[in-house]
């Protein structure tokens, strides 16, 4: 007998094909499930965010529309918090900064291309509206979720669950945000202008497990503090990115083996 999920399935010789299909049935329905779990909880951040947007001085429709074309909430948060510290003469800074972050997004679409849209059984490249709907969603949680999986069909399944759920409900959810934040009047008044700060912080702090990008958050955190009272908004932020490339560059806080 062999144990698959929450299904107890015989084996034989025989029935070795069946096994297979059931198990990969299974790793499907595992990668729904988590993707619709990742996905709903991710997508409520975009309440936060569309109240953010509009304390920062953007109407209901640019908070929307920033949320359709940008779409990736760790350079969102940025953006709108530089825009809310400097208005509008740090939105040079802002785009620098939000447009740096958005850099690990190309890094994920080179390792997630040929899993979520592999060339087909006559070896052509997958459709070009493939290709662009994966990119649009290729974000930290659509690809966390698909690299957890156990096998391809199921890293897809995930990708795609996951990226769509958070596209559709982060983008209902900044609308409803910003209308809140619209209502409200002052938003500084409900300390929402300190909030940006504190979502992004919500974002990172899972990422922070381990000593070297601990260290390169503890170093960013006391760069930007330092230089925050000599340059304008959002340059700090990216003075403090020196720290990651120095300890990227130096291989710094890396525990290596002994040959």
């Amino acid at each position: 007998m062999a144990e698959y999920a929450d299904e107890v399935i015989p084996v034989s010789v025989d029935g070795a094909e069946d096994t297979v299909v059931a198990d990969t049935a299974a790793a499907r329905r595992t990668a729904r499930r988590d993707g619709l779990a990742v996905g709903l909880a991710t997508a409520v951040y975009g309440i936060s965010f569309g109240a953010l947007a509009v304390a920062s001085g953007l109407d209901v429709w640019q908070a929307c529309f920033l949320s359709l074309v940008m779409f990736t909430g760790g350079s969102q948060f940025a953006l709108v918090g530089v825009l809310a510290s400097g208005g509008v003469a740090a939105g040079g800074s802002a785009i620098a900064t939000a447009a740096m972050l958005g850099i690990r997004n190309v890094i994920y679409g080179m390792r997630m291309k040929p899993l979520v849209a592999p060339p087909g059984a006559d070896g052509r490249p997958a459709s070009v509206w493939r290709r662009g709907a994966a990119a649009w969603i290729t974000i930290d949680e659509s690809t966390a979720v698909a690299l957890a999986q156990s096998d391809d069909r199921a890293a897809r399944t995930g990708f795609w669950v996951t990226g769509v759920v958070i596209f559709v409900g982060w983008n209902l959810t900044t609308l409803a945000g910003a209308l809140i934040g619209d209502a409200i009047g002052d938003t500084r008044a409900w300390g929402l202008d300190a909030a940006a700060a504190a979502a992004f912080l919500g974002l990172l702090w899972p990422r922070l497990k381990r000593v070297q990008a601990g260290a390169v958050a503890v170093g960013a955190a006391v760069v930007a503090t330092l230089t925050t009272p000599v340059l304008m908004p959002g340059m700090p932020v990216l003075v403090a990115a020196v720290v990651a490339v120095a300890v990227g560059w130096f291989d710094l806080f890396t525990r290596r083996r002994a040959e």
